[in-house]
């Protein structure tokens, strides 16, 4: 790995975690096009580079995951009860989720990340009405959102939040939980997702040095060195920022990289 290549993960990292402080939004949605566009730019060409940037945003989710549920559990927030209830089903998700990705082409699973990516944009973009809280599903409820989670999550590298937070604030969750709690979640998602890519990507003919199956490791450290500090800074900015301004220009670039993964 070259010195620019290198130092280009160091800033993959300090924009995720900026962003991630700054909008609560999760580093794969930063992580998995940049590395996308870094592999191609450095000339991999073994037709795994949306695998390879998945599987290793997924691995970058335990450390900035740990990091943050540690901060969300020190200060009392996280509904441990829940994790407990939905961590199972969200680690057999995550696992479904590795395994169908192992059975995608790169384009397919290029195109399932941007309509993510769209729903990410158009979402921060709109304005919505508050739910109704629902209250908690039970046991088959949480158990099918959890798989539901885990699968869509590690489909497309990222920690859940997306996805986990507004279920959990409708289910009657202040947000303040809601967040404490998915980032917990987000542990097991990106160990299952983590392990499922590293087994799925096994043997694959010419991934880089470095790699274990779909899991890149250079850059995983690159980026942690970078995102795990950066990231309180991103969440003091958030106080002194325009911060609805910033969110609505962060959602048009969202849906720029979305119409260029699907129309490359």
């Amino acid at each position: 790995m070259s010195l620019m290549e290198f130092l280009a993960y160091l800033g993959t990292g300090v924009l995720s975690g900026l962003l991630a402080g700054l909008f609560g939004v999760g580093g794969g949605v930063v992580v998995v096009p940049a590395l996308i566009g870094l592999f191609t730019q450095v000339g991999q060409t073994h037709g795994w580079i949306a695998h390879l940037a998945v599987g290793t945003s997924l691995a970058t989710i335990l450390g900035t995951g740990g990091a943050s549920a540690y901060a969300h559990h020190s200060r009392g927030a996280v509904r441990w009860d829940l994790f407990v209830r939905m961590a199972p089903w969200i680690l057999v998700g995550a696992g479904i989720g590795a395994a169908v990705a192992g059975l995608l082409d790169e384009a397919w699973l290029r195109r399932i990340f941007a309509l993510f990516l769209l729903y990410v944009g158009l979402r921060m973009l709109s304005k919505e009405a508050a739910a109704q809280p629902t209250g908690l599903p039970g046991a088959v409820g949480l158990g099918l959102a959890g798989t539901a989670i885990g699968a869509l999550s590690a489909l497309v590298g990222i920690g859940g939040g997306t996805l986990t937070v507004p279920f959990l604030s409708r289910s009657g969750l202040d947000m303040r939980r809601a967040v404490a709690t998915s980032s917990a979640c987000g542990l097991p998602i990106a160990l299952a997702g983590t392990l499922g890519y590293i087994v799925v990507g096994w043997n694959r003919a010419g991934l880089p040095a470095g790699s274990t199956g779909f899991v890149y490791w250079p850059a995983v450290v690159a980026i942690l060195l970078a995102s795990i500090p950066t990231a309180p800074l991103g969440a003091r900015l958030a106080h002194s920022l325009p911060l609805a301004v910033l969110k609505r220009i962060f959602a048009m670039l969202v849906l720029i990289v979305a119409v260029k993964l699907l129309w490359p």
